[in-house]
């Protein structure tokens, strides 16, 4: 009950109220939320006063605000295992969620130096650059970029749009497995792509990942770019003997 003159604004009244419902469960882990304006009503303030509530809430860590969807009960984040061998299909069928790879565009780019350099080919040299996202629980939780030389991968968008998986794609190619040379993660804010394909607010920073695999030989295979979703995911670093 919202009580007005006690000294305690209306939005914060608010805040607490919905902060007990989701301590005591009435609100569970995942749930979305009521439209503002229904919580409007509910409340009988106007939105504005809502809006304040829920934005605090977010600050608290208590809901998150996915772009097209609508504001949920912030659940507990998802764990990505970063080791030797990295595999999204494996790291989330341990964890009994559903999950799935969506290829968004596919070229080729000449190799920087850079990633020349990481690929072990000669700059200039053509390469594919794949542009993913992948979805959990129908949530988007992170887009990435990859490049993989095309000389030794000959049509690879077409075989990665057929298998969704890295891990089956390399295999057509005679490449039965490979591993992860180096991980390096920093936290950024998001640029414009990132920000639409990951649905968050401009000023959300991002887990980015630079990652480099490579085949049993210790010949690149890949190198990726990876944004995560930081409200929804958690990188676990894990030891593989």
């Amino acid at each position: 009950m919202i009580e007005r003159g006690n000294g305690v604004a209306v939005w914060r009244q608010i805040e607490n109220t919905l902060a007990e419902e989701i301590a005591g469960g009435s609100l569970r882990a995942g749930e979305q939320l009521p439209t503002e304006l229904q919580l409007a009503e509910r409340f009988g303030v106007n939105r504005h006063t809502i809006r304040r509530a829920m934005a605090t809430l977010v600050e608290r860590g208590l809901l998150r605000i996915e772009q097209g969807r609508g504001t949920f009960v912030q659940d507990n984040a998802i764990d990505y295992a970063i080791s030797k061998r990295t595999r999204f299909s494996r790291n989330m069928a341990r964890q009994n969620r559903s999950a799935e790879v969506e290829i968004m565009a596919a070229d080729t780019v000449p190799a920087s130096a850079e990633l020349a350099e990481l690929l072990a080919i000669a700059p200039g040299d053509t390469v594919y650059r794949v542009k993913t996202i992948s979805t959990v629980e129908q949530r988007v939780i992170d887009f990435g970029t990859a490049f993989f030389p095309a000389a030794r991968f000959p049509g690879l968008p077409d075989v990665f749009r057929r298998h969704r998986s890295v891990t089956r794609t390399l295999q057509e190619y005679g490449v039965p497995d490979y591993t992860r040379r180096f991980t390096r993660v920093t936290a950024r804010l998001p640029d414009a792509e990132v920000v639409d394909f990951l649905g968050i607010p401009k000023n959300r920073p991002v887990l980015h990942v630079k990652s480099l695999n490579v085949d049993l030989d210790g010949q690149p295979v890949q190198y990726g770019v990876t944004c995560f979703n930081g409200d929804l995911v958690q990188l676990v670093m894990e030891d593989e003997h």
